[in-house]
């Protein structure tokens, strides 16, 4: 087989560490090499036929490797002894989307070479998260965390019975975990721990204590789970140095960190439980696995940002190594690619088109989904589903005629604000205080947008310029042109009247899903229906802090990468 004299060092450069295996690692003379022909290619059991010899992971182990391992040379002697304890965590606010098949196919990888896996759900990590988990719907995430994560193990082929399955609150109430969080609280400093979770915890503007104790909790957790390693995205590579340097602090020992890659969104951001346009939700049925594709970001040719092509980078080769392009014979019919590298070279010459490549994704896609929809069609796990996630954009209205029935709920995660990015801006044919701008707000076509700023926004600054677009109010013609969206604008309150286009973060790409602070996980109105006044009702209390940022109800409207902000006009009002 390929690589039986590739030496010593074979194994540990196939597992991505920079130091080698010296020749023994217990084994005696014969080459590691030799030794992985024996274990996995001759089948011989789980021991080498070296006495006292350890067996190398199998190749399908070694398929999708951490992005990073901090603690290398801890890491290879805890395998000349042993294997491996690891544990992986996961704190159960949002949904899980597609994007938790990474670490899925790598917890099944780790099984595969022999080591020892938990996964903790970090119900107490949920709450402390500035509250992404309220207290009363807490114990009823948890049970849809935990069925939803078995269910995806379950379609990939993990054995459950090889994984051990812990809750966080089944510890960390102890006597001496509290202790502990207590001895760690007075040796860390809050710039050390608001650095740590900077990457993880939500980041306000005047952060809750209960997001500074939520890195020393995850460090803490390392001790009291007893194992060798953690494992997490890299967003987490704060939170596991943090870990390092703090534990020894209490007498423990640092851990190894195994970290993988992020998987962008759909939008080409990082994919998020927050952002609704950017994630596929595994619950997700498969009109709307269809609808969220064809509008995800895929420009012909384009490689950058582009969430489809990431998307089967990041989750769709690793789990099966490999991906089939399915189109007509008059397009030159079915390719299937063993290389990612090779289906990115033929998409940026556009020898793949957008079309195939989002129809393929959508495909293989939906046999992943449909053993977790299976099991989740049934009365009490759609129970459970709908109690752990209320959604208040769903909420029945009164009916007439029907006294003491509940008003329909108005909540701003019924607005679908984004990021949008201005392509273009002409004056309007026929208004001289109309702009019609074409606004790219991450779908296939840019948006037509009628705004009255001609006298108070130069039309060069508008060009190429970020805005926040309402992006589901009704449509309506505006001297004969219809405007798909509103451009949304601080205006001063005295005379002169002065407006100024709402700032996102500089960073963010169009399309971002913005949001009210606290109002994260609810889903826009497919269109807000004018009779109802949703949107007039929640712009009451739109308003311009001191601070120039965007609030409602003094909440803040935010990105993943930070606040809405207007350039000077405190005070103001939002329109």
């Amino acid at each position: 087989m390929p690589g039986l004299n590739a030496g010593p060092q074979c194994w540990a450069s196939m597992l991505g560490l920079n130091a080698g295996l010296n020749a023994g690692l217990n084994a005696g003379p014969q080459c590691w090499a030799q030794c992985w022909a024996q274990c996995w290619g001759l089948n011989a059991g789980p021991r080498c036929f070296v006495p006292g010899s350890r067996c190398p992971p199998s190749p399908a182990a070694v398929v999708s490797l951490p992005q990073e391992v901090l603690g290398e040379e801890k890491l290879l002697s805890i395998l000349k002894e042993r294997e491996v304890k690891i544990y992986w965590g996961t704190a159960t606010t949002g949904r899980p989307h597609v994007a938790y098949f990474v670490p899925m196919s790598k917890i099944a990888d780790f099984l595969k070479a022999g080591c020892e896996v938990t996964i903790l759900f970090a119900d107490l990590h949920a709450y402390l998260d500035n509250m992404k988990a309220p207290w009363e719907l807490l114990e009823l995430r948890t049970r849809y965390y935990e069925n939803v994560i078995k269910a995806m193990l379950e379609s990939i082929g993990v054995p459950l019975e090889k994984l051990k399955f812990v809750r966080g609150t089944d510890y960390q109430l102890s006597k001496e975990y509290t202790l502990d969080v207590y001895r760690l609280s007075s040796v860390v400093t809050q710039h050390d721990a608001k650095k740590a979770g900077a990457e993880v915890v939500k980041q306000v503007e005047h952060p809750l204590l209960s997001g500074l104790l939520y890195p020393g909790l995850q460090a803490l957790d390392e001790e009291y789970l007893k194992v060798d390693a953690q494992f997490g995205g890299v967003d987490q590579r704060k939170i596991f140095t943090f870990a390092e340097k703090y534990l020894p602090s209490l007498g423990y020992a640092k851990r190894i960190h195994l970290m993988n890659p992020m998987v962008p969104g759909l939008t080409g951001s990082k994919m998020s439980s927050s952002e609704e346009d950017s994630k596929i939700d595994l619950l997700d049925r498969k009109e709307d696995v269809k609808k969220k594709l064809k509008k995800a970001f895929c420009e012909p040719g384009n490689v950058e940002n582009n969430g489809v092509l990431s998307f089967i980078k990041h989750v769709l080769f690793p789990l099966k190594s490999e991906f089939v392009i399915l189109r007509e014979e008059k397009w030159g019919g079915n390719k299937t690619y063993t290389a990612y590298e090779a289906l990115e070279k033929d998409f940026a010459d556009q020898v793949v088109h957008p079309g195939d490549l989002k129809n393929s994704v959508e495909v293989a896609l939906n046999k992943l989904l449909d053993p977790i929809r299976e099991k989740f069609n049934n009365p009490e796990l759609k129970k459970l589903t709908n109690a752990a996630y209320p959604n208040p954009s769903k909420a029945k209205p009164a009916e007439k005629g029907t006294k003491n029935s509940e008003p329909e709920t108005i909540v701003p995660s019924r607005l679908d604000i984004r990021v949008g990015k201005v392509i273009s801006v002409e004056k309007h044919p026929d208004a001289d205080s109309l702009y019609v701008e074409k606004i790219d707000v991450g779908e296939p076509e840019p948006r037509t947008v009628v705004s009255g700023l001609v006298q108070f926004v130069p039309k060069e600054q508008l060009q190429d310029r970020l805005v926040v677009l309402l992006c589901n109010l009704k449509p309506q013609k505006m001297r004969g042109v219809e405007s798909q969206g509103m451009v949304l604008c601080a205006s001063s309150v005295g005379e002169p009247r002065q407006v100024e286009p709402l700032d996102p973060p500089a960073e963010c790409c169009a399309g971002e899903r913005v949001y009210v602070e606290g109002y994260e996980d609810g889903e826009p109105d497919d269109e807000l229906k004018p009779k109802k006044k949703v949107f007039e009702k929640l712009q009451a209390d739109f308003r311009i802090s001191e601070d120039c940022i965007a609030q409602w109800k003094e909440r803040n409207f935010l990105t993943k990468l930070g606040n809405i902000s207007c350039k000077s006009l405190k005070g103001g009002s939002i329109s």
